[in-house]
C-alpha cells in the first residue's frame, strides 16, 4: 500500500477520501466517506471505484484523471446510494505517482431556511445580555477615566469598544432578517489584526501567527459580524486547549458555496494545535447546542456557520489532533450556477 495510506493523514477528515489503484479498485477508504457511502471501509477494499462513480463518464473520468497532471472534479453531483436521498457533493479525483488515484468527496450541505431556530435562540439571548453589557461599559469608561497607566487606559478602551460592538450585534439580533446589517469594503486583514490583539488580552492569551497573503482585496460584507465569526472560532480554539493559532489567507479558485460556484473566493483558514473535534460531533459540529465541552454553549460554531451563509459563504472544518483547521470561503466577485 502507498505512503498516503500509510500516513493516516485522513483517518480524522470530515471529507471523504479514497485511494484507488490503476485498475480503479478501491485500496483504502477513510471512515468519512465508507459512513457516507454506508459501507465499512473494509468491505470496500478491492470493489471498483464504481462504487461511488456509478456512471459510465464518471468513470471514463475517474480514467482519464490517471493521466491528467491536475486534479478532474465532478462538481454539485448526486451520488446515488450515499447516505441520505439526493446528497449532493463535490468529488476529486487527483493522480498520484505509482499510478493511483487520490479522491476527495465533499458533502455539500442545503442552504439554511431563514427564520432557524438558532436565530431565535439567539434573539432571546441577546435580550438577556443588553443591559449587563451596558454596566460593564460604564464601568469600563470609569475605569479609563481614572487610571494613569496607559497599557490599562488602553486595556479598558478595548472593553469598551467590545461591550459597544456586542451591544450593536445584540441589537441587530433582536431584528435580524438574515442578511447583513452594514455591509460595506472589509479588509480581513484588519479584522484578523483586531482579532489577534482580542485574544492576546486574555488572561492565558495564545501565541498567534500570521501567513497573510497581502495581495487579496477586499471583501463585501459586515465588519463587526465577520469579526464575531472569527473571534468564535479563535476562542473555540483557545478553549479546547490550543497553544498555538495561526490566521492565514488565501484565494481559491472554483469553490461551490451552497448551491453556487464562485469563480474566486477568500479563504480565511483559523489553525489551531488543540486535541481536534472529537469524531462524535463531526457531523453535527456546526449544529445549534452542539458542543464538545460540559460547561459550553453550543452556538459559537453555529452562529459562526449562520454569519457565514449570511455573507455568501461556506464554513469548512478538517480535524486531526494536533492540527484543526476551519476554512471560512467569501466570495469574491460574483458566483454563478
Amino acid at each position: 500500500m502507498s505512503e498516503w495510506t500509510n500516513r493516516g493523514w485522513a483517518e480524522p477528515l470530515a471529507t471523504g477520501v479514497a485511494l484507488a489503484d490503476g485498475a480503479l479498485r478501491l485500496r483504502w477508504v477513510n471512515p468519512a466517506l465508507a459512513e457516507l457511502l454506508a459501507i465499512g471501509p473494509r468491505s470496500a477494499v478491492g470493489q471498483s471505484l464504481a462504487v461511488l462513480l456509478h456512471r459510465p463518464e464518471w468513470m471514463a473520468l475517474a480514467q482519464r484523471a490517471l493521466g491528467e497532471p491536475s486534479p478532474v472534479q465532478l462538481r454539485g453531483v448526486e451520488v446515488p446510494g450515499t447516505r441520505g436521498d439526493g446528497a449532493r457533493m463535490d468529488v476529486a479525483m487527483q493522480p498520484l505517482p505509482g499510478g493511483e488515484l487520490l479522491l476527495e468527496v465533499h458533502a455539500l450541505a442545503p442552504p439554511a431556511p431563514s427564520g432557524t431556530p438558532l436565530s431565535a435562540t439567539l434573539r432571546g439571548f441577546a435580550h438577556e445580555v443588553k443591559n449587563p453589557l451596558a454596566g460593564l461599559r460604564g464601568a469600563a469608561q470609569l475605569l479609563q477615566r481614572r487610571v494613569e497607566d496607559e497599557q490599562l487606559r488602553s486595556l479598558a478602551g478595548l472593553v469598551i469598544a467590545e461591550a459597544d460592538r456586542l451591544a450593536a450585534l445584540a441589537n441587530r439580533l433582536l431584528r435580524h432578517d438574515g442578511a447583513a446589517a452594514r455591509p460595506g469594503p472589509v479588509n480581513i486583514h484588519e479584522q484578523l489584526e483586531r482579532l489577534g490583539d482580542l485574544l492576546l488580552a486574555e488572561p492565558a492569551p495564545p501565541a498567534i501567527r500570521h501567513d497573510y497573503d497581502p495581495s487579496l482585496p477586499d471583501v463585501h460584507g459586515d465588519a463587526d459580524r465577520l469579526l464575531q465569526l472569527l473571534l468564535n472560532l479563535a476562542r473555540n480554539a483557545v478553549e479546547a486547549g490550543a497553544r498555538t493559532i495561526t490566521f492565514r489567507t488565501r484565494a481559491e479558485p472554483s469553490v461551490r458555496l451552497g448551491e453556487r460556484m464562485a469563480r474566486m473566493t477568500l479563504r480565511v483558514d483559523v489553525i489551531d494545535d488543540g486535541p481536534g473535534v472529537p469524531a462524535a460531533l463531526r457531523d453535527t459540529l456546526f449544529e445549534p447546542l452542539v458542543s464538545g465541552r460540559a460547561d459550553g454553549s453550543g452556538l459559537g460554531l453555529a452562529l459562526a456557520r449562520e454569519i457565514a451563509r449570511e455573507h455568501g459563504g461556506e464554513l469548512r472544518c478538517a480535524s486531526r489532533p494536533g492540527d484543526t483547521v476551519f476554512s471560512l470561503y467569501l466570495p469574491m466577485g460574483h458566483a454563478h450556477d
